[in-house]
């Protein structure tokens, strides 16, 4: 599989640099934020395709972050890791368009496992419109696109 960029979002600074080291040692690259503020200036700079997001940060939390990242970059895929969420905020983040919602601790296998399935669904769609453009069916191509950018916007 081919490398893709992550952003590691977590207030707890050390929490995230571990992180980040574990992901290094499966040969796997990451950014790093530690607010809100800090990743929306990231994504903005440099989209990363999948994000690794806390929901309890001071400023600007990880809701508010989810929701802006999928109204403006709707093809990052965003995974909700937290230590202090509820039923309600995975339906929420899940209606944000979260492609995953995690619980604090995770293994971490199984957390590079749903970010690689994470990026992959980010290939996908992206190929499945351009085989649909290549074969000059440019509207049904433009249709695909608009739904995964619809799948950020649903639910404001």
């Amino acid at each position: 599989m081919q490398k893709f960029k992550v952003l590691l979002v977590d207030d707890e600074a050390e929490f995230v640099k571990t992180l980040s080291e574990r992901l290094q040692m499966r040969d796997m690259d990451s950014d790093l934020a530690l607010n809100g503020e800090e990743a929306l200036k990231i994504v903005s700079g440099e989209e990363p395709d999948v994000m690794v997001l806390d929901l309890k940060m001071p400023g600007i939390d990880g809701m508010e972050v989810l929701r802006r990242v999928r109204k403006a970059f709707p093809k990052v895929q965003v995974i909700i890791l937290t230590g202090h969420g509820s039923k309600k905020d995975e339906e929420q983040a899940k209606q944000l368009g979260a492609y995953a919602y995690l619980q604090k601790p995770v293994d971490i296998d199984h957390l590079v496992k749903v970010m690689k399935n994470a990026f992959q669904k980010k290939l996908e769609t992206a190929m499945m419109a351009a085989t649909f453009a290549e074969a000059g069916e440019f509207d049904t191509a433009r249709q695909i696109m608009a739904e995964e950018e619809k799948k950020g916007k649903k639910k404001k």
